[in-house]
């Protein structure tokens, strides 16, 4: 019977196996060494689970589903947008609304008010020197993108907040 763990039929068994004195091995496994087993393995481990799962009872209450993410904000969803904030939305809303990569970069950074339409403390040459140049993880905006009167549209939209407006 070790002659079965110890070989395979095809393949003459596993020579590193014999030499390190490893026994026990199932045949299918017999050929592998090192992760490729072991990740076959724990397949079957979680297919015994799997199985025994369908078997129990079923919970007291299923959770209650997550809340979905915020829909982005376009200019279908403000069409009274107008000047600065028009163009908010054009070229900023996509990250700094409340589903943006922007906004959640700077909540984690621990900005009081990760949202920059509802701040109040955000001075126009601060907006367009963060945007011209960058700042953090947000990448420059070259004037090809957005024009220098545009850029002054937005920044002045964002300085005169906080703005009214659904997340």
């Amino acid at each position: 019977m070790s002659n079965l763990f110890n070989r395979h039929s095809r393949e003459g068994g596993n020579p590193e196996a014999r030499k390190r004195g490893i026994r026990g091995w199932i045949p299918a496994f017999a050929g592998m060494t090192g992760w490729g087993a072991a990740a076959l393995a724990l397949a079957g481990c979680a297919g015994i689970a799997a199985a025994q799962a369908d078997d129990a009872p079923e919970a007291a209450a299923a959770p209650a589903p997550r809340p979905g993410m915020p829909q982005p904000i376009t200019m279908a969803k403000r069409p009274d947008a107008t000047g600065g904030e028009a163009l908010y939305v054009e070229y900023c809303a996509m990250c700094h609304t409340a589903n943006g990569m922007g906004t959640g970069l700077l909540q984690r950074a621990g900005r009081p008010q990760p949202l920059l339409e509802l701040r109040d403390n955000l001075p126009a040459a601060f907006v367009i020197a963060a945007a011209r140049n960058g700042i953090g993880n947000m990448p420059a905006i070259p004037r090809g993108e957005v024009s220098d009167e545009q850029m002054q549209a937005i920044a002045d939209y964002l300085a005169a907040g906080p703005h009214e407006v659904a997340p």
